[in-house]
């Protein structure tokens, strides 16, 4: 059992009840929650973020299925269409979503024209934050508006090297950064969560990525070790849960929400 409280802030779930689609001619195995459960149960996980991946577009069901079934410790992370009604966002509010994402590695998600906009409707109507699944060697393109938003993390610390002068300049300007998706990155993983910490502890969120759909190198619990190490015996305990928790807020759960 690991010896410290997890939040994992990045997780997948894929259950093939629920509406799947092809991303590249990519379709993911199952990975159900029971599996998550299973597999985490070594890790000392207290609660997490179920994040919508590319093969799962717009739907909605898989993760609100999802969170009845993890319980309150759990929040999700979904994608939208820039043309959602508010009161489907409140819905999923209401369900415990906490964030929209939007994959611009990989597609699923609004178009990158659009991201900006909705990311601010849905800070505005429910105090969501956005998620992006980017190369930070694209951040450029896209600054000065995510350092303008009231919230937002990077996934996977970016994925590259050469990104990572471009996001330690966002980490300045308040964005979060996932560490997760160690098997896909091209850098330094130690080395670049020790550069994050030193530029803002808050920063850094722990996660496992599971189950490191088309990574390379899928997650190892090894993995939430070099977090801790990284990040010291001072800093461990709020990378690996606090930090999270501050980020996704609390779950204020009401009655599911339909679509």
């Amino acid at each position: 059992m690991f010896d410290r409280p997890v939040f994992d802030a990045h997780l997948h779930i894929v259950d093939p009840r629920f509406p799947l689609v092809a991303n590249h001619g990519y379709l993911p195995p199952t990975f159900t929650v029971a599996d998550y459960l299973a597999r985490t149960a070594p890790l000392g996980v207290t609660g997490g973020a179920v994040v919508s991946g590319s093969f799962q577009g717009f739907d909605r069901t898989y993760l609100l299925d999802a969170l009845r079934r993890l319980g309150p410790g759990f929040v999700g992370v979904t994608q939208l269409p820039a043309d959602v009604a508010d009161r489907t966002i409140l819905e999923l509010d209401a369900a415990g979503v906490r964030a929209v994402r939007f994959n611009i590695r990989r597609g699923g998600s609004a178009r990158i024209g659009q991201w900006d906009r909705l990311a601010r409707r849905v800070h505005d109507l429910a105090e969501w934050h956005a998620e992006l699944y980017v190369d930070a060697r694209d951040l450029p393109d896209l600054v000065p508006s995510p350092a303008t938003l009231p919230k937002l993390s990077i996934d996977h610390l970016g994925l590259s090297r050469e990104g990572l002068p471009h996001l330690l300049r966002l980490v300045e300007r308040g964005v979060y950064v996932k560490a997760t998706g160690f098997g896909r990155v091209d850098l330094d993983v130690p080395a670049a969560l020790r550069a994050v910490l030193a530029v803002a502890p808050h920063a850094l969120v722990a996660g496992t990525d599971l189950p490191s759909t088309r990574a390379p190198r899928p997650f190892r619990d090894a993995d939430l070790d070099v977090i801790a190490e990284a990040a010291g015996p001072e800093l461990a305990g709020a990378v690996l849960h606090d930090n999270a928790r501050a980020l996704y807020g609390p779950r204020r759960d009401a009655a599911p929400a339909s679509d």
